[in-house]
């Protein structure tokens, strides 16, 4: 079977091996240094990567399938949340925003689940796609956290500047479309239904 065709084609194995990274990743975290964090902020870019790519290929190869659909954005939303949920205990993000972004995505797959049953299809808007572009960019600085050097034999501090405060504002950004988007989707599942 070609690698461009069937269930398992190469797009929906780059899905699956997102969802696959995610115990590694919480691991890593769990075992918190800069070490772990720097290899888990290095397979959570990957993994990211694959995000884009799996949907470029399947695009470009017309191999768009049910379960791609399906996978994809379960695939972001266990990596994404995993790694937020990781970062709380360790002081990296507050509880109360990762609650706030956990809750819009159980609220938007409700309402995709009555449009879905309603025979109603509702057109997500880019929002989505920034806000998740966002958050995992905020959480590959979230993850290095640490100050690093940007200059040998330099004793300022200035000249150390800490990845988190640069994964924390990008967070809150990421944060602000969350609800953005959400809200958005509320008012186009009543519209739609309000014209059915």
């Amino acid at each position: 079977m070609s690698m461009k065709t069937g269930l398992m084609n190469l797009p929906n194995i780059l899905t699956l091996s997102r969802i696959a990274v995610v115990p590694v990743v919480v691991l890593l975290l769990l075992l918190e240094s800069r070490q772990t964090c720097f290899w888990a902020a290095v397979i959570f870019t990957a993994a990211s990567i694959t995000d884009w790519l799996d949907g470029y290929l399947a695009r470009r190869w017309g191999i768009v399938t049910v379960f791609g659909k399906f996978l994809d954005p379960l695939a972001d939303k266990l990596i994404v949340m995993a790694a937020l949920i990781m970062l709380i205990p360790l002081g990296r993000v507050p509880a109360w925003a990762v609650f706030v972004i956990l809750a819009r995505d159980l609220v938007v797959s409700g309402i995709r689940s009555i449009a879905s049953s309603e025979g109603i299809v509702i057109d997500a808007s880019n929002l989505g796609k920034y806000k998740t572009i966002f958050q995992m960019i905020a959480i590959v600085g979230l993850l290095l956290h640490y100050r690093y050097y940007w200059f040998f034999g330099v004793e300022a501090d200035f000249l150390y500047p800490s990845l988190h405060n640069a994964g924390i504002f990008i967070f809150y950004i990421s944060l602000f479309l969350t609800v953005w988007s959400g809200g958005d989707y509320f008012i186009k599942f009543f519209k739609t239904f309000a014209k059915s």
